[in-house]
């Protein structure tokens, strides 16, 4: 329960990857990657979309293709794009982020005015972007995807996580700004041949992926209700709002019970004292089950 990156192909999946059509996408020319492109930017509301090997890329590239080197792109102070892409945005974009503190990751309306640049100060960079991060809670909210990614000039979604894909992302938006990144994907190293083996993984994510992710979203809140029941765990059910469960022990540091529960064959991730599991495809309801007894030991001492 580290996380959904753990999801393994399904048998259907490493099948059409075998028998996918393909060609070289530097040209253009791999069907497979271009249908996969077509479903991706229909599934979010969006003119067209970029297959990349990774989140990373995808969030890289949608900021260089809108982002002009100089400015200033706002972001929450715990975002993936802040602390784990390795600063590329500074690095090859020349783009400073500007942090923002927000309560569960959400940056109000105020909070971003408020961090626009004035634009008659010249000792202070422009406001280029902002950037937004979210779980997948169009499933869980009842909205569809294009619904969630429409006030979003692109957005940049993973196959490869909870969706059951072995790689990949897509970014997603108009035409214009995503033929910029596909030139910037170029200069990054990431030119496809034929990825279509991989894509083919990914068309089968989109389309039969999302049927087992209210199975996910089920599986989490039973793992979540039940924790709350232990001795020595601090978690607020609000929050737990789609696969991802977090919470707090008062009875021994989080690095001890993630040791303990790892002894046990019980994996999870955390930091900040904080503790965090992840149901994905694979994790059943005895393997919640389970958990809930490996961690119940656990705390019991």
């Amino acid at each position: 329960m580290r996380s959904d990156t753990l999801t393994m192909p399904t048998p259907e999946m490493r099948r059409a990857m075998a028998d996918a059509e393909l060609g070289d996408d530097v040209f253009g020319e791999d069907p497979t990657i271009n249908r996969l492109q077509e479903s991706a930017a229909a599934a979010v509301g969006k003119e067209a979309g970029l297959f990349v090997a990774s989140g990373t890329m995808g969030n890289l590239l949608g900021i260089l293709a809108q982002v002009p080197a100089g400015k200033e792109l706002i972001a929450d102070d715990q975002s993936h794009v802040f602390l784990y892409e390795g600063a590329g945005t500074a690095t090859l974009g020349g783009i400073q982020v500007r942090p923002l503190t927000t309560e569960r990751g959400v940056m109000t309306r105020s909070q971003v005015e408020a961090a626009f640049r004035p634009k008659n100060d010249y000792h202070q960079p422009l406001t280029g972007g902002v950037t937004i991060e979210n779980t997948h809670t169009a499933l869980a909210s009842g909205a569809t995807p294009a619904e969630v990614a429409a006030p979003a000039d692109t957005v940049t979604f993973c196959v490869s996580k909870g969706l059951g894909a072995p790689v990949g992302s897509i970014l997603c938006g108009p035409a214009e700004v995503i033929d910029r990144a596909a030139r910037w994907r170029k200069m990054v190293g990431g030119g496809w041949r034929e990825a279509g083996v991989l894509a083919a993984g990914g068309l089968q994510a989109l389309e039969k992926g999302v049927d087992h992710l209210a199975t996910d979203h089920a599986n989490a809140r039973t793992l979540a209700e039940g924790l709350s029941e232990l001795p020595g765990v601090r978690i607020d059910l609000d929050r737990v709002q789609t696969n991802l469960v977090i919470f707090e022990l008062t009875s021994m540091p989080a690095e001890q019970f993630l040791k303990a529960c790892a002894e046990r064959g019980l994996k999870g991730g955390g930091g900040n004292g904080r503790v965090r599991f992840v149901t994905r495809y694979g994790i059943t309801a005895a393997d919640v089950q389970r958990a809930l007894e490996v961690c119940t030991e656990v705390l019991a001492g």
